[in-house]
């Protein structure tokens, strides 16, 4: 049998995955709270009589050994959101202020499909297939998690890595690219510093309201003006918190700002950019202490292997119908799955599978309203197209690994 005769089977289980997905979907769990979804990985996995590993807390690893061959590992995230869905779906979180928003339960049941496959039709394929379902990919703490806990000791080593992730594009389609495909993503948490007073006497003050406005000003022109127009970077400014009332100036300011990059030196250059700004804001202002800069979940870039990428762009264009894959922009969003691969020193591929019902984007295209009418990722309206998206999801993954393993 080869891997497309594989895929044959796979309408003999799609019932069972869709109910998995509805399953997982009504019961998300936050980063590192995945207790039940762990323990429901491990019961499926069980009932396909596989042995399964808990590594990272609740990531759970299993692997297939099936005669000499490469070693594939694959991927999938399982967390999810502190969002309030608004879907009105049928199957909507059942966890008050908790959502599947960013498909991390379609990742986690393409995964478990793909296990599936492989498991019960060893003889379409040769190696060694590890299924690994991480934790924590939201607050970049998962992948690392695995790493601390000793995955690289406690698995073979893989001579890839694969991972895929739902876009808000058309369902039924792959998109795939060599090089970057995600930005590294930085949070920053800066506080400054200044003199409390009344509200009525603010020239006895160093006023740090006064001060957190200006900063957030003048970081608008860390890209605009000293970043190249043909490179990438964005430095958003997502808070800027100070004071309890109305009368009484605080004597501290807290900004949250968050960084994308794809390249390390931009990257270097961006930090320095922003903390020579607020150091000199803070100067100007008079300000009594230092500012404080912490760092925190923070995402390497993405980065597709050239020659790995090829290897499975081909597959997919052998597998699926033409039209169905295409080359994909970087995107701006971040994952932590790099450092896996990165740990192992191996290439790694990560595709994007759109999850948009085709009919659904066809008319906001025409309408001319994709971004204001097609909810993306983290919205409280997000909810991928179940069909054709887990079955091709599924496919992708077999269709992935198989490049690898078929004999």
């Amino acid at each position: 049998m080869t891997a497309a005769g594989l895929l044959d089977t796979i309408d003999r289980q799609l019932d069972w995955q869709r109910d998995l997905y509805r399953h997982f979907h009504r019961h998300p769990e936050l980063s590192l709270q995945e207790l039940r979804t762990a323990e429901r990985i491990e019961a499926e996995l069980a009932g396909l009589g596989l042995e399964t590993l808990r590594i990272g807390g609740t990531g759970v690893v299993t692997v297939l050994e099936n005669g000499p061959g490469p070693t594939v590992l694959a991927r999938a995230d399982i967390d999810a959101l502190p969002v309030t869905e608004d879907t009105g779906l049928n199957y909507a979180s059942t966890v008050d202020g908790v959502m599947h928003a960013c498909g991390h339960d379609m990742h986690l049941v393409a995964l478990l499909g793909a296990v599936r496959l492989l498991s019960t039709h060893r003889e379409a394929w040769s190696g060694t297939y590890i299924g690994l379902f991480q934790p924590a990919e939201e607050n970049a703490a998962g992948a690392q998690a695995m790493l601390d806990d000793g995955l690289t000791a406690r698995v073979p080593r893989p001579d890839v890595a694969l991972a895929q992730h739902v876009m808000p594009a058309e369902a039924g389609t792959i998109g795939t690219a060599p090089g970057p495909v995600l930005s590294a993503g930085d949070s920053l948490r800066v506080t400054v510093h200044g003199r409390g007073a009344h509200g009525s006497m603010p020239h006895t003050s160093v006023d740090p309201v006064v001060l957190a406005a200006s900063i957030v000003l003048r970081l608008q022109t860390v890209v605009s003006r000293e970043i190249q127009p043909d490179q990438f970077a964005v430095v958003t400014v997502g808070a800027s918190n100070a004071g309890t009332k109305s009368n009484i100036i605080p004597d501290r300011a807290e900004l949250l700002l968050n960084l994308r990059t794809y390249d390390a030196a931009l990257r270097a250059q961006v930090i320095t950019a922003i903390e020579r700004i607020v150091r000199g804001e803070c100067t100007a202002a008079g300000a009594p202490r230092e500012p404080e800069f912490e760092y925190y979940d923070q995402f390497p870039v993405t980065i597709n292997d050239a020659g790995a990428n090829r290897t499975v762009t081909e597959a997919f264009s052998d597998h699926f119908a033409p039209g169905q894959v295409f080359e994909a922009a970087p995107a701006t969003a971040s994952e932590d799955f790099g450092r896996i691969p990165d740990a192992f020193g191996i290439p790694s591929v990560y595709w994007f599978v759109g999850s948009v019902a085709p009919e659904t984007l066809r008319a906001a295209v025409e309408a001319g309203t994709v971004s204001s009418a097609i909810p993306a990722n983290h919205s409280p309206f997000f909810a991928p197209a179940l069909d054709p998206t887990l079955e091709i999801a599924t496919r992708a993954h077999v269709v992935a690994a198989c490049a690898y393993l078929t004999p």
